[in-house]
């Protein structure tokens, strides 16, 4: 198949998707959307495109996203160039002074601005930023326990510079919110001192959506979303229902603090969560703007 051929069939793929999200998005006008990209996503040219493209569109018809940003393969692959080790603990980096520079250096640097500039070549304005600016993201030290295998002693692990969301300060974020401009968050947090912290974007994204009501949280991942005891993806699920599903293990692994940073949220602004395989060319307007979706919503 031709180069053209192919650009041809996308841009007819890309025009049924929007003919069948259209009527949808009209509703949604003015509500605030809070999405957290990463994985493949991310790191695939082509879908970064036509990602920047659809949070583009979003914008134009009257929504309001809030992009906040992950970035551990690209930081994991500085790391490595600059033969700086580092290990991790229950999914979280080890951060010590010199592995957070890096990190601050690679999200608020390179990766946000290869963001904002995709999003602003795509038609949209977009400004980029660290939870550092205006405090946006007052953070703490994010303190772990973890129990012996043979004993029941915890004790306290020291992730160093690993942080969690104190406070987010959504004023930074409404004078965006009321302009032409999409802000793009990288998961960096300030602490009291004024020190750096690294912060999960699952986390932030969850944080930064309960702090200014959005009416969605939109998580992109590399799988197809919560799964049932089979591998079938469930399409929908109350907050009781994904609890359950976790107390019994159907949810296990990496999905449970994807899912548990969803229930956060519905909790804090009676928003919807989606969890939606960000592998999916313009898995944003499949999932938000069609009847059926193709990820996994969770309402309160």
């Amino acid at each position: 198949m031709t180069g053209n051929s192919k650009q041809q069939r996308e841009r007819l793929k890309t025009a049924r998707t929007l003919s069948e999200a259209l009527p949808y998005m009209r509703r949604f006008a003015g509500q605030t959307f809070v999405i957290k990209y990463g994985g493949h996503a991310m790191g695939s040219p082509e879908l970064a495109e036509m990602f920047a493209r659809d949070v583009v569109l979003i914008k134009q018809v009257g929504i309001n996203p809030i992009i906040v940003h992950g970035g551990g393969p690209q930081i994991g692959a500085m790391l490595e160039r600059l033969k700086i080790e580092s290990s991790f603990v229950d999914g979280l980096r080890v951060t010590d002074k010199a592995t957070v520079e890096i990190v601050e250096m690679v999200l608020s640097g390179s990766i946000n601005k290869q963001i904002v500039t995709a999003i602003n070549s795509a038609g949209g304005t977009a400004v980029g930023l660290s939870g550092k600016d205006g405090r946006l993201i007052e953070a703490r030290k994010l303190k772990k326990r973890r129990r012996a295998s043979d004993s029941n002693i915890e004790r306290a692990l020291d992730l160093g510079f690993v942080g969690e969301p104190k406070q987010i300060n959504p004023h930074v974020l409404e004078s965006f919110l009321s302009s032409d401009v999409i802000p793009v968050v990288a998961p960096i947090g300030v602490g009291q001192r004024g020190e750096t912290y690294n912060i999960n974007a699952d986390t932030v994204a969850g944080a930064v959506a309960s702090a200014v009501g959005a009416s969605k949280l939109v998580m992109l991942t590399d799988v197809d979303g919560v799964l049932d005891k089979t591998g079938k993806l469930v399409h929908e699920l109350t907050a009781r229902r994904a609890r359950t599903l976790m107390r019994n293990g159907t949810i296990s692994g990496g999905m449970i603090p994807k899912v548990e940073t969803c229930l956060t949220a519905i909790a804090a602004s009676h928003c919807a969560a989606h969890i939606l395989d960000g592998r999916i060319p313009h898995v944003l307007l499949l999932e938000i703007f069609t009847e059926h979706g193709v990820g996994t919503m969770i309402v309160g």
